[in-house]
């Protein structure tokens, strides 16, 4: 499909207003989408994307780029059955983000119902196109596409895509870590595992079951499931979140071994200089790794420590000396943003009796006990630890105490590869690595990540691919266009910005088009042009009504 560009010029088509000439009109809405398609069409990411897209197709009759852009609108809209493409292509503005002429509102001569007619990318189609591909193609060529070679693909290209859009943090501050996604218990689900889970969606082990109370057991469940290793990738003030590296393996398989494997992929492919700092969980403890990090990639790895380590001990034991420099955490000083305008007298009011109300309401209730109740936390660190034998780089090990009320402390350990001056720094990055849990759970519960329409192993990786490639660029288009403000709100939030935010009337004149409100074009049409130009534009809006039933000949029966 030829690509034709308009420029924005309205004293052109004021001009040609005047004496009643006009090639074309039709109404427009000012759809957050299209913008979004825009953006990311200006950027050549679409293009940049379609060129490295593992296709299985011999032939391209359809372009990469479009099935690409056809994924991640199903996506934005929350839908994921293929068969809903139609209504999200009618629904949506991503068509009218490449061409003016891609589509067209058309009449269907049976039904008489509002549809398009699209141009479409060959001619093999028997009945009149009202999408510009269908639905069985884009799910033809998502199952076709190999499961491997897709997250390959994402790991590698999107993330050189995701570096030349200057995207990643110059701090590079990347999270480690893994979750599950459950599914209906059906073998078929190809590459899933049914395993035991607790109360809390812990697997539990044969080892763990003989340990646990009986009241515990009970509670126990047998669920299938799916596994997810992720590479997430913010910043200290958490402006953003791009989900840059995903694996996609059997819930039993093991996360820490396929978690390094993605650092190194994700390295290979954009540099050692991208990742400085890596967040994991315990869970991720393995000394060769770490150390390969630290010296082969230049890469920091902070993680908490085990009590049954040998270091573990020996660092508890230099801690309780007395010349241990400990350093107290500083509250962070909360911004107080003054209101753009004061609220109604009466909205103030109301605000203010609940304030009290639940002041009163908090004094009622019991007094929390002194052993829950933190009275101070300090932090102090201690390096060039060896005993670590595993892992051959020096280490930095991180004390956290906490002080209560009533007396006790409690003193948890981080390993650091890197050099501490201020070890309360440390201790905050690392409580960075909750953010990774919330993508999670928004991923999940507003963009349905582990809500599959297929039980194939390639249509379900397809599925999380697109979910969190459409989520990532969806973020770097409200970085760069809308402000952070938005980035932390919920996807189903950042959805309703795809409703239409405006309607225009949009007239073309030879290459170029103008926009008008209703209320611009009747003033227009009534005190702004001549009599003999009125009755051009009339007589040339009566036969393009005429034509509009006209364009479908070949209709596909309703």
């Amino acid at each position: 499909m030829d690509l034709i560009v308009f420029e924005n010029n309205k004293p052109l088509v004021l001009q040609g207003l005047e004496n009643g000439e006009f090639d074309y009109m039709e109404a427009a809405s000012e759809v957050f989408e299209t913008e979004f398609f825009k953006y990311i069409g200006a950027k050549k990411i679409l293009e940049l994307a379609a060129k490295t897209y593992p296709t299985p197709r011999k032939k391209e009759e359809v372009p990469l780029w479009f099935y690409i852009a056809s994924e991640l609108t199903m996506r934005l809209h929350g839908v994921h059955s293929f068969h809903s493409y139609p209504m999200v292509v009618r629904t949506g503005g991503m068509v009218n983000a490449f061409s003016p002429k891609a589509s067209e509102p058309v009449l269907h001569p049976e039904t008489e119902d509002t549809t398009l007619a699209c141009n479409g990318f060959n001619l093999k189609n028997h009945y009149d196109r009202e999408t510009p591909c269908d639905q069985d193609f884009l799910r033809k060529l998502a199952k076709g596409t190999d499961a491997e070679k897709l997250t390959q693909w994402f790991n590698n290209d999107v993330a050189r895509i995701f570096r030349s859009q200057r995207a990643l943090d110059k701090d590079g501050i990347y999270i480690g870590d893994a979750s599950y996604l459950f599914v209906p218990d059906n073998p078929k689900y190809e590459g899933s595992k049914r395993l035991l889970f607790d109360e809390n969606n812990h697997p539990v082990s044969q080892k763990d079951m003989e340990k646990m109370s009986d009241v515990r057991k009970i509670k126990c469940q047998w669920k299938r499931c799916y596994k997810i290793v992720t590479l997430l990738h913010t910043n200290a003030k958490q402006e953003f979140f791009y989900l840059i590296g995903v694996k996609v393996v059997s819930g039993e398989a093991h996360e820490c071994p396929l978690l390094y494997e993605l650092v190194k992929e994700f390295v290979d492919a954009v540099g050692k200089d991208v990742i400085k700092k890596l967040i994991l969980d315990r869970g991720f403890l393995d000394g060769e790794k770490i150390a390969r990090c630290k010296k082969e990639y230049g890469i920091n790895v902070l993680i908490p420590m085990r009590k049954n380590m040998e270091i573990y001990s020996d660092a508890m034991a230099l801690f309780r000396r007395p010349d241990v420099k400990w350093v107290a955490y500083e509250e962070p000083q909360r911004e107080t943003t003054m209101p753009v305008r004061l609220k109604p007298i009466a909205i103030r009011k109301r605000e203010q009796k609940r304030q009290e109300t639940l002041k009163a309401r908090k004094q009622e209730q019991p007094s929390t006990p002194p052993d829950m109740v933190m009275v101070k936390k300090e932090a102090a660190a201690i390096g060039e630890f060896t005993s670590w034998t595993t892992c051959t780089v020096p280490l930095t090990v991180i004390a956290n105490r906490e002080l209560y009320a009533d007396g006790h402390e409690e003193i948890w350990l981080l390993l650091s590869t890197e050099q501490i001056s201020d070890p309360t720094v440390a201790a905050k990055e690392y409580h960075l690595r909750t953010t990774i849990e919330e993508r999670y759970r928004q991923l999940k519960c507003f963009s349905d990540l582990a809500k599959f329409t297929s039980r194939s192993l390639s249509l379900v990786t397809n599925h999380i691919i697109f979910t969190i490639m459409a989520y990532n660029l969806l973020q770097l288009y409200l970085l760069r266009k809308k402000g952070e403000e938005l980035i932390r709100k919920t996807p189903l939030s950042i959805r309703q910005e795809l409703l239409p935010a405006d309607n225009h009337i949009i007239i073309f004149r030879e290459n170029y088009y103008a926009l008008f409100t209703s209320l611009e074009l009747i003033q227009l049409m009534t005190i702004g042009i001549s009599d003999e130009a009125r009755k051009k534009i009339g007589e040339k809006c009566q036969r393009m009504r005429h034509e509009l039933p006209g364009l479908m000949s070949k209709p596909r029966s309703p």
